[in-house]
């Protein structure tokens, strides 16, 4: 994990020491080369959901990069963290009401702006999003808000697994990973262990405890993951109770 987590051990221990999200709103507006990385990093990795946001709002591809790409350079000027007030307690719902306020306040001014003439903070992949938006993420065309929720869950998500992986990779059982990661999110009593066990060349037995291994270690990492979005941990099971109806809807 990211190492503003300050984990004891990369299998166990504290993850709620010290998280981005608290990290950066306690620099405030003094910046620094760890608050910059930790907000970056969160910006990074839960950029889509914005991009979705407002594709729903707007007519074109064309504007919506040009919307989320104006809000990046405002958003990741420090100061500008001191702007608002509310909802500071998670960044999903601190960055969701900063962007609706960016909107509010300045939708003509980047609506004008020509297509190249803003330099972005962050490198995104455009095209990859709009594929995504067009053809894997049917949005619901009543409530843009739902379909943040759900592109955000979707997000963290899609960065607990990474991480997983590369953990997995790290300790050479990349095969493992790839064929019992669908088993992460389902209930025990639906995993196919004795054609998955046959299939990774393994003992049903095994399996069984390498699998119940993977699945504690990904419960692990996806609480810690929401943690780095919050200031107080003992928010994370209200965050993830959420982000399940996020989902479920």
């Amino acid at each position: 994990m990211d190492s503003s987590a300050q984990s004891s051990s990369p299998h166990g221990g504290d993850y709620f020491v010290t998280t981005r999200w608290t990290l950066v709103l306690s620099a405030g507006r003094k910046s620094s080369a760890q608050s910059d990385q930790a907000l970056a990093e969160l910006c990074q990795t839960y950029w889509y959901p914005l991009y979705a946001y407002v594709r729903q709002r707007v007519a074109s591809r064309e504007e919506a990069e040009d919307l989320v790409q104006a809000f990046f350079a405002r958003f990741l000027e420090k100061n500008y963290l001191a702007g608002l007030s509310s909802e500071r307690g998670k960044f999903r719902a601190f960055l969701l009401a900063s962007l609706k306020h960016f909107l509010s306040n300045e939708w003509d001014k980047a609506r004008r702006q020509k297509r190249g003439g803003q330099v972005p903070h962050l490198s995104l992949d455009w095209q990859s999003a709009d594929d995504r938006y067009q053809h894997l993420d049917p949005p619901d065309p009543t409530s843009p808000d739902r379909l943040f929720d759900r592109e955000w869950a979707l997000a963290l998500l899609e960065r607990v697994v990474e991480v997983l992986r590369r953990e997995l990779e790290a300790e050479g059982k990349g095969d493992l990973f790839e064929g019992a990661k669908a088993f992460l999110t389902v209930g025990s009593e639906a995993i196919p262990y004795g054609a998955a066990a046959l299939k990774l060349g393994m003992e049903e037995q095994a399996l069984r405890v390498a699998v119940h291994r993977l699945r504690k270690r990904y419960r692990q990492l996806l609480r810690a993951e929401i943690s780095q979005t919050l200031v107080d941990p003992a928010g994370v099971e209200e965050e993830l109770a959420a982000l399940r109806v996020a989902l479920a809807g």
